[in-house]
């Protein structure tokens, strides 16, 4: 890694223009004036704490190959610093950088657990799956102070409804209580997300995350627990973390985990950009055989969109990084699986609800 180049704690190593805004526009709006109050340096690792107050919090997912109905997500942006989110994009909705910005702007929604709640009173909701961390992680830094997700896991519990959760943080652990007794009835589903079992390679891909170490010990915590858990090997990046499958495979196997996921890095919108200029800086000798192969998997391009083969790639490249992962699962998850969360409990508990009434 070239340390004199880059910046340390942070992932993006820059901050690429926002594409919904022109390069003359002047940005005034009360909200963001004050994201730049502090005088911040490009260079400075602070990070600010912004609160936004959306009308609603759960989302309907339309996309048709991710797995899930509905998500929310209690912060946006994201202070892990994964420098190949694709969350990242979602940034420049609100004004923002997907680089920098994304890691050191991050929006706290202190009205999730009460908007929550009114949705889940509703008489027209029918209970489905809501997964926390659809776009940006639910136990990142800042649940540690703002408590967001904790308050949304009692909503959960107390109107009996499933939710799924995706993260790479221990802080979960902290709300161990809440998920064994959702875990009870089957209301729970953890994803662990875990890219590499070297130190050397989580901490350029995610600096600001735990180690690997501590989350396979958190798998192990869940799982002795009755917590289901399901591993992200996510992304997978050719001739950086593609060597690692059966290994991380055969690792979480052993720490609990009942299944495994996958997805082929993708670099879209201004992630490209980031991703080239990060791998430029941090691994120069292989950067151009990396990003040669990247685009191997997604016909030639950083940027692929297309339902159905964006996840899994396409090309020699893909086809052994798929086969690879489907030879992990038969070998390391026989007869182990994720069950689908209880969804009758809700409806129930409406109608008990009712008939106090």
């Amino acid at each position: 890694m070239n340390s004199k180049s880059s910046i340390k704690g942070r992932g993006a190593q820059i901050n690429v223009h926002n594409r919904f805004f022109e390069l003359s526009h002047e940005q005034r709006d009360d909200f963001l004036e004050f994201c730049h109050k502090d005088g911040e340096e490009p260079d400075k690792n602070k990070t600010l704490y912004l609160p936004v107050f959306p009308k609603t919090i759960v989302n309907k997912v339309t996309s048709p190959d991710v797995g899930m109905t509905h998500s929310m997500n209690p912060y946006q942006g994201c202070e892990h610093g994964c420098v190949y989110c694709y969350a990242r994009n979602s940034h420049e909705f609100w004004g923002f950088s997907a680089g920098l910005d994304f890691e050191r702007r991050i929006l706290i929604k202190k009205d999730a657990p009460k908007l929550l709640e009114a949705l889940l009173k509703k008489k027209s909701w029918k209970a489905q799956t809501i997964v926390m961390s659809g776009n940006t992680d639910c136990y990142q830094p800042a649940e540690k102070q703002f408590k967001i997700t904790r308050l949304c896991l009692e909503v959960f519990l107390k109107y009996k409804h499933p939710v799924g959760i995706i993260t790479k943080n221990t802080l979960i652990l902290r709300d161990l209580d809440i998920l064994k007794a959702l875990a009870k009835d089957h209301l729970v589903g953890v994803n662990m997300s875990i890219t590499s079992l070297p130190e050397e390679t989580r901490r350029i891909l995610e600096p600001r995350t735990v180690t690997t170490k501590k989350r396979l010990e958190t798998v192990m915590t869940l799982s002795e627990n009755g917590i289901p858990v399901n591993v992200m090997l996510a992304p997978i990046i050719p001739s950086i973390n593609s060597h690692e499958i059966l290994p991380m495979a055969k690792a979480v196997s052993e720490a609990g985990a009942l299944s495994i996921a996958h997805t082929i890095v993708r670099l879209n919108g201004t992630i490209g950009e980031i991703f080239t200029d990060w791998i430029h800086k941090t691994m120069p000798d292989r950067a151009e055989k990396v990003l040669y192969q990247i685009e191997n998997c997604h016909g030639g391009t950083l940027n692929e969109s297309r339902y159905g083969v964006r996840m899994r790639g396409e090309g020699q490249i893909a086809k052994q990084i798929n086969d690879v992962v489907h030879l992990a699962r038969r070998k390391y998850f026989k007869g182990k699986r994720m069950l689908k969360l209880n969804t009758k409990l809700h409806e129930q508990y409406k109608v008990g609800q009712m008939k106090l009434f």
